[in-house]
Formats: C-alpha cells, structure tokens, sequence
C-alpha cells in the first residue's frame, strides 16, 4: 500500500506502468531506450479513493482522466526510467492530496456598512468638485 494521506492510501496493484520511448534530445540513445512511463490509475473505480473525494479528483484530472475514468501521467523528465517512475507516481499521490483537502466554506454574502457607503459618496463628491473646477471660469 502506497500512503497517500492519514485516511488514503492506494493499492500498489491498482497503478499499471507502460514504458515508451521518451521524445525530444538525447542522440541515439533516445531511439533504442523505453525510459519514458506512462501510469495509469482508475481513479472512478479505485475502492480506496473516498466518494467525497472522487469528483474532486477527475476534476482536477481535466484532460489527464479518460472516459472511463482512468488518470494517466506521463513522465518523460529524466533520462532514467526509474527517476521517471519516481515522478509519475510523486505527481499522482499531489494530484491525489490536493483533491483529498475539503473545498473552503462557501461565502456569505455581506452587504457594505453605512459609514462606508457615506465614505464612498464623499470620496466621490470631492472628486467631482475638483474636475469641476478645471472648466472654464463662468462668464460674468
């Protein structure tokens, strides 16, 4: 079992690992090595994810999660297929916590006090006499 918070931990059966090969520099190595990994975690079917967290999850997924509800983190940082292992799995078990923290209390809407709309509208008077006085003087 792979801990992921206090009441979370997932199954390490539950996370399947493709290996491909990574793009970008890297000379001739790069055309004969699999170093890139590709892990996949059902996230919709997972018994471990709690059901308060599930939604969280596949929405902060966004176009990581498939149809079926599987996340899939592709990690081709490194040169070495294992550091690239290491960064997978450590982006999912972030990916996982952040969508485990409860979502803030909704605000309650407040209206303004009075001294601050009387503030305001003062603020705004004052304001209106000064360009006032920049016009031209009144005839006389």
């Amino acid at each position: 079992m792979i801990q992921v918070t206090r009441r979370i931990a997932i199954a390490e059966d539950e996370l399947h690992e493709d290996f491909l090969r990574a793009s970008g520099p890297g000379g001739q190595n790069v055309n004969k090595v699999e170093s890139a990994v590709q892990l996949r975690f059902d996230a919709r079917h997972s018994p471990n994810i709690p059901e308060d967290v599930r939604p969280r999850l596949e929405r902060l997924a966004g176009h990581r999660l498939t149809q079926d509800g599987v996340i899939i983190i592709t990690a081709q940082r490194f040169r070495m297929r294992e550091r690239n292992r290491e960064d997978a799995l450590e982006r999912l078990l972030a990916l996982i916590r952040e969508a485990a923290v409860p979502p803030p209390p909704p605000r309650r809407p407040t209206k303004p006090t009075l001294g601050s709309k009387k503030r305001r509208l003062e603020g705004k008077s004052r304001r209106a006499d000064v360009k006032r006085g920049r016009g031209k003087p009144p005839p006389e």
